[in-house]
């Protein structure tokens, strides 16, 4: 893999500015961020006022922790544009959830949001290698969803020449990276080894591809699978993080020179680690869940939003602002096995440890009685995928998964192409419990 850091002369001022310099700015535009929700948003004058706090009592960046919690059912109650702190005809553009679970979550965006959500992308697309004249292959998906949008705008800012794809049809996504020459591509990392496989179908070597760069993000994944994917395409594989109701895409990104967690770009989002039971801010480098607050959004502010995604907050290294570690799981999708709490990020690391199995993965969860039963429903590799190299797979992976996370699973090992493929975010849990 090529050396594709950029110089520092490339950087952003802020993105190497002394924490004294980034805790003032952040000061300033908190209480600017306070004010404007507490004013335009009833949502927020209510719940400021019923938990007695007000804009003017945040004379340090710690005062935050007085302030109420944003939960994700407080924008569905707000629904559609409740929580707008802007005329609605000053909104350039609406995203929102897929409402699947529900009333969908609606974000708004003013043209200054815009801009600013296409550079902290453009950051992020430069942290990870990417740069102008850079051809970026958009994998992610384009409509409600912030993904394919927020990539868009951002190797646009960034002076890239950028191919909309989209998901689906992962045959012609060989072709056009191929054909056009992508150098890099933003997709989730589930999707990219559907992109992989159908690389070896059509009898490519990944290695000789023009990608040599990959961002990946909108789902968790693990240094286990970086690996195969970087092996597999001599790329850099890097992580970026997002999520709508903050902005989309560009909260926080690695660098490709460390790779060592995502910094979080602070000039424009906080980030607080609280315990997710107590909602007690937690020290640096504890380990919880992740609260942002925006600091320079105009038409959606959002103030100590919980994310339900589980990591710590570590120093700077490649930038001076703070890292946050890989998400390893959302307090929301993890599983209570008979007193056992399991992530699927757990169960992807000891599939990956098996050389007889495909990262292609799906959990079962039923109920036999009173217990809850996992399956693992996971692929074979086509060189392995006779019945007596299965079941010693399938033998393997239920003891790692016995020693390394504690419980019991049952193991399916199927045959290739029997796990249904990923266009965009990997489902990975199929609960078939009753509903009880």
């Amino acid at each position: 893999m090529k050396d594709i850091a950029p110089a520092r002369h490339e950087l952003d001022p802020i993105e190497i500015a002394s924490r004294d310099e980034i805790a003032a700015l952040q000061l300033e535009r908190m209480q600017w961020s306070l004010r404007h929700a507490y004013d335009n948003v009833p949502f927020y004058s209510d719940a400021f006022d019923k938990a007695g706090v007000h804009p003017d009592d945040l004379k340090d960046l710690s005062d935050l922790a007085k302030f109420p919690f944003t939960v994700k059912q407080d924008l569905r109650n707000n629904y559609p544009f409740g929580m707008f702190a802007v005329p609605r005809e000053k909104v350039a553009r609406i995203h929102g959830s897929s409402g699947t679970t529900g009333k969908p979550t609606v974000v708004g965006y003013t043209r200054n949001d815009i801009d600013n959500w296409a550079t902290v992308v453009a950051r992020s697309m430069r942290a990870s290698g990417t740069r102008p004249g850079d051809v970026v292959h958009v994998s992610y998906g384009y409509g409600l969803f912030t993904g394919g949008l927020g990539a868009h705008y951002g190797a646009e800012k960034l002076g890239c020449t950028v191919i909309p794809v989209s998901g689906g049809m992962t045959a012609r996504q060989v072709t056009l990276i191929e054909d056009f020459g992508a150098s890099t591509i933003m997709v989730t990392p589930s999707y990219m080894l559907s992109i992989l496989d159908e690389y070896r179908a059509q009898g490519l070597d990944p290695r000789n591809s023009p990608l040599q760069v990959g961002i990946f993000g909108a789902e968790p994944w693990t240094n286990a699978m970086r690996q195969e994917i970087e092996q597999a395409f001599d790329m850099h594989a890097v992580d970026i993080y997002g999520l709508s109701e903050v902005i989309g895409p560009g909260v926080a990104n690695e660098c490709v020179e460390t790779k060592d967690g995502l910094h979080i770009w602070e000039d424009h989002f906080y980030p607080e680690v609280i315990d997710p039971v107590t909602g007690e801010v937690l020290p640096d480098g504890e380990k919880g869940e992740l609260v942002f607050t925006s600091l320079t959004k105009e038409a959606f502010p959002i103030i100590r939003y919980r994310t339900r995604d589980l990591t710590r907050l570590m120093p700077g290294t490649a930038r001076s602002m703070r890292r946050m570690e890989k998400i390893t799981g959302r307090s929301d999708d993890m599983m209570i096995i008979r007193g056992v709490n399991v992530f699927p990020t757990q169960i992807e690391e000891q599939i990956l440890k098996v050389p007889a199995l495909a990262p292609h993965f799906q959990i079962e969860l039923t109920r036999e009685g009173r217990m809850d039963e996992m399956t693992v429903h996971v692929e074979a590799l086509a060189d392995h995928a006779d019945e007596i190299a299965r079941a010693y797979a399938a033998a393997d992976l239920a003891e790692r998964i016995k020693q390394v996370i504690g419980i019991s699973a049952r193991i399916d090992v199927t045959t290739p192409e029997r796990v249904a493929r990923s266009q965009g975010k990997a489902q990975r849990i199929l609960d078939s419990r009753p509903k009880d």
